[in-house]
């Protein structure tokens, strides 16, 4: 399988002396094209270190980074964040929607940082992919989380990113709305062939994944097909006990 992201040796260390916190440890591992792969792990144990360093928000203090198919290191600030506008596509748990925008213009808002034409149809398709065609001129303030959260995943699409990293996606919704987010983030993958990497402390919400990643202490120390929740829950309980 052709891979989205590649993570060589990858180690994320900050501070410096005594003091030096090493949140990624030799991380190696390749992120499918057209999958759907869940981060998880305790608390502090690198999940979004990593996700921060896939997606160029960060960079490795060793090893390297390959986001579809540019070695990372390569690339000076600058070019990093045009990178990044144009095959990367963001999703928080806190939405990061503009307020005064409606939910149209925030879709539209990395196409017009990316001074690229903005075409209505493109944006009421996507606004259609995540079931909002009927809140294009709302704002934010007149839209529920989970709206709010449609409009999120809209803007991410509408770039047609290579990657979409969503870290803790869910985390603000309750449980009908994030089954909702995640059935979306769910037939993104299996309709159009998107690649999705999320970051989630959920069983549940790793369950709509193809694969779970986990992480302990800046390392991976599993990685597999998504199991059920359950299994899932087990697992992380598992890990937990070993951090305590």
């Amino acid at each position: 399988m052709e891979e989205a992201v590649q993570l060589w040796g990858a180690s994320r260390v900050y501070g410096s002396g005594e003091g030096a916190v090493r949140a990624l440890d030799n991380v190696t591992v390749g992120l499918g094209r057209g999958t759907f792969t869940a981060v998880m792990g305790p608390s502090g144990s690198g999940k979004s270190t990593l996700l921060q360093c896939a997606a160029g928000l960060d960079r490795p203090t060793e090893g390297k980074v390959v986001l579809a198919n540019v070695d990372l290191e390569t690339l000076n600030e600058h070019k990093l964040t045009l990178l990044r506008r144009s095959r990367v596509g963001f999703v928080f748990q806190s939405f990061n929607l503009l307020p005064a925008l409606t939910a149209e213009q925030n879709v539209a808002l990395p196409l017009r940082l990316a001074r690229r034409r903005v075409k209505g149809d493109e944006l009421r398709a996507v606004l259609h992919e995540v079931g909002l065609t009927d809140r294009a001129k709302h704002r934010p303030s007149e839209l529920s989380g989970g709206q709010q959260q449609r409009v999120a995943i809209a803007r991410a699409l509408v770039t047609k990113p290579d990657v979409v990293f969503a870290d803790e996606p869910t985390g603000a919704l309750d449980t009908r709305t994030s089954r909702e987010v995640l059935g979306l983030l769910r037939g993104i993958v299996d309709r159009h062939g998107q690649t999705v990497v999320m970051v989630t402390h959920d069983p549940l919400a790793a369950a709509f994944a193809d694969r779970v990643i986990f992480l302990a202490d800046g390392r991976v120390v599993g990685d597999g097909s998504a199991e059920s929740a359950q299994e899932i829950a087990r697992h992380m309980a598992h890990l937990e006990e070993g951090e305590a």
